[in-house]
């Protein structure tokens, strides 16, 4: 497995900001030569060893909006560092060999993923010095544009990751100079090689690698997969496409994308993407088990009651419910999301932290899993409600791009079973929802009650309300807290339930990485650990599939719950038929 930490190397200033090549695509001119060629010989002057304590104040990652602008002649934060010194991406630790380059093609390049999520990552990795010293962006998608006002798309949603910003001009503008744009149709052959070409041109002759993210509907991946791979694959290195989810509708349709990806691509160069893996508490879940012998001899079905995976969002589908529409929150969330979370929590120890070891655990996790049926499932719908302050709040059917009648659940429950020896018997509930009370997605592990315990009859309080509770709070507020029970002060025996709580806002005094810079960095580094794989896959839709079947066959309707509310009252029944009490229901949150 490739190291997800770079080594060490030396990067010349000269490389680091030296002037955009000049290209017939790509071309823009800049005021940034000079003024840093004045500077160098201080740059120089500085060492890095000196500034250890500085750095780690300057790496906090409080994000401070800096416009487009002529870069200072010096700035706070360039005069810290020798950049000659700085750790920089690239050379074997990234698949590439020392002077190669890396051409990174956002395809559906004007669409709002590519502007929120991908180009403020790809800066953010370029700010921190963890891309390739040679990179180049390439914007591809089906509307004209010039190359100046594809750079003011891409800076319109720029951040630069320091308290103090100056110097911000500087990273922003030399980042510019390397994202070029090209304009053509998804299906034609010939733009791809005028893609190709652009590619060519910016990479000089360098040995090029290619990575293309399908930013795009899945209705189109197969086209682009096909003529990225025949008309602009790299010829001198490798070739790596990152695909979105859904990946399909069910095993069928899922199977038909797999095979047809796979006369283009091969499965080493197919990266699916699930964003919620990328996430820091999903990747610290192995760490949090693995590495702390206070966990690992709980984690099983003689301690564990039961599992409760959570998520929950406070707002309705906003105008989306026609996309929405067509996959519902089963699809949506919890058959890749939810459903990943879980197989990462309950998989065996892995050999190694090779993405290969650890894929096979949880292959084998979902491959146990008892077949899902109705009784097990509650799905919900919302409905209006007014509040209070006379504000309206819109059911889903009020969403003008939803069907008339549609029956599509925006809410969904429901209770699984792994049948293995590890986890026989405990009752793995998720939950997943629109327009509900809060946002939230955590994993939560209720532990069994202490056997005779001495304080049963003292406490006053239901049993329930005082059993071991581990939370792992995904977002918002990343954080992981135990909740232990102690006696309260006073010369009276009373227990409380109280936390244990590691709360990343206050331990780490940074901002955590957005997910798609991790899963990004681990596609430029190979490291496949954190992206699905085809069996993965299969497995996923075995489980699902039948269970989407019936309901939609059947035509099933959901319960409704108003806006704003924490569900319908179904899913407490569900979750009481397993002997289980909802957590994130309790007083105390």
């Amino acid at each position: 497995m490739q190291p997800r930490i770079m080594d060490l190397q030396k990067v010349s200033f000269k490389s680091f900001v030296s002037e955009p090549r000049s290209s017939g695509v790509a071309s823009r001119s800049h005021s940034v030569a000079k003024p840093h060629q004045k500077l160098r010989s201080q740059f120089r002057q500085i060492s890095l060893r000196d500034n250890v304590m500085s750095k780690q104040k300057t790496r906090g990652r409080n994000y401070s909006r800096c416009n487009r602008c002529i870069p200072q002649a010096v700035s706070s934060v360039f005069q810290e560092f020798d950049l000659s010194d700085l750790p920089v991406a690239g050379g074997t630790a990234y698949g590439a060999t020392e002077g190669s380059c890396m051409s990174f093609t956002v395809v559906g390049a004007s669409g709002d993923l590519a502007k929120k999520k991908i180009f403020p990552s790809l800066f953010a990795l370029y700010y921190e010095g963890m891309l390739p010293e040679n990179f180049n962006i390439v914007g591809y998608a089906r509307s004209k544009m010039t190359q100046d006002e594809f750079h003011d798309l891409i800076a319109s949603t720029l951040t630069c990751r320091v308290e103090n910003s100056e110097g911000c001009g500087e990273k922003m503008e030399y980042f510019l100079s390397r994202c070029l744009y090209v304009s053509g149709q998804y299906n034609e052959a010939a733009d791809f090689a005028q893609l190709d070409s652009a590619l060519s041109q910016a990479e000089g002759n360098r040995e090029a690698n290619r990575i293309f993210y399908l930013s795009i509907p899945p209705s189109i991946f197969i086209d682009v997969a096909k003529n990225a791979a025949d008309n602009a694959s790299s010829k001198t290195g490798w070739t790596r496409v990152i695909v979105e989810k859904p990946f399909g509708r069910d095993s069928q349709s899922s199977k038909a994308l797999s095979e047809a990806l796979a006369l283009s691509l091969t499965e080493e160069q197919t990266y699916r993407i699930d964003h919620y893996l990328g996430k820091e508490l999903i990747d610290n879940l192995a760490v949090l088990r693995f590495s702390n012998l206070v966990f690992e001899p709980l984690w099983n079905r003689q301690y564990i009651r039961n599992v409760q995976i959570i998520f929950s969002e406070p707002f309705g589908t906003e105008g989306r419910g026609g996309y929405f529409d067509h996959y519902n929150i089963i699809r949506d969330i919890m058959q890749n999301h939810l459903l990943q979370m879980l197989a990462l929590f309950a998989m065996e120890p892995p050999v190694s932290l090779d993405a290969e070891d650890i894929r096979n655990e949880k292959v084998k996790v979902l491959r146990s899993m008892r077949p899902l049926d109705m009784e097990n499932l509650v799905i919900g719908q919302y409905k209006g409600r007014k509040s209070t302050n006379g504000q309206d709040y819109p059911a889903y059917l009020d969403d003008p791009t939803v069907p008339e009648g549609s029956l599509c659940p925006t809410f969904a429950s429901l209770a699984m079973y792994i049948d293995n020896p590890r986890w026989d018997g405990v009752p793995f509930l998720m939950k997943a929802g629109k327009a509900l009370n809060k946002r939230c997605a955590e994993i939560r592990v209720q532990f069994r009650h202490v056997p005779g315990n001495l304080y049963k009859n003292a406490t006053g309080l239901d049993e329930n309300l005082l059993t071991n509770e581990l939370v792992i709070r995904i977002q918002p507020d990343e954080g992981i807290y135990l909740k232990i029970n102690n006696k309260v002060p006073g010369l009276g025996l009373r227990l409380d339930n109280s936390r244990l709580d590691l709360s990343y806002k206050s331990r780490y005094n940074k901002e955590l990485p957005d997910a798609y810079e991790r899963l990004i960095l681990d596609v430029v580094n190979g490291d496949k650990r954190l992206f699905i794989r085809n069996d993965e896959l299969e497995a996923a839709w075995a489980l699902f599939t039948p269970l989407l079947h019936k309901l939609e066959d059947d035509k099933i309707a959901p319960e409704l719950y108003p806006y704003g509310s924490r569900g319908p009252i179904g899913a407490h029944y569900l979750a009481s038929r397993h002997g289980v009490r909802w957590g994130d229901l309790s007083e105390d949150e």
